[in-house]
């Protein structure tokens, strides 16, 4: 399974961005997507996920009632909108995607939130 993201970009606080991540390879055996950041020096965290049958989501609290994921099956691919944006959800976004086996990760894009 190959990933990219993009959609990243600078935007002021309280503005939105939309990010994508395009699913490629053997994508009928993903079970779940998701979404992480990492900033210098932290660990990477999970902003939300979307599991593949249900649609089942989950959120980070700190992006609760701000953030929404989704998916096109038809186009494998994953979203994020970001609402409401503070500069703390500066980070680069990391988009994931499991297997009964492994973990795959695209190469991450950068979203910076100016105050």
């Amino acid at each position: 399974v190959q990933l990219v993201e993009s959609g990243g970009g600078l935007v002021q606080a309280g503005g939105s961005l939309r990010l994508s991540c395009a699913a490629s390879g053997n994508t009928f055996s993903i079970k779940a997507m998701a979404w992480y950041r990492q900033t210098p020096g932290k660990q990477r965290e999970l902003v939300a996920a979307i599991t593949s049958g249900r649609g089942n989501t989950n959120y980070a609290d700190s992006v609760k009632g701000r953030f929404a994921i989704s998916r096109d099956n038809a186009k494998n691919t994953m979203y994020l909108q970001m609402n409401s944006l503070k500069p703390e959800d500066t980070a680069v976004y990391y988009c994931n995607a499991q297997d009964s086996w492994l973990q795959y990760w695209g190469q991450g894009t950068q979203v910076t939130v100016s105050s």
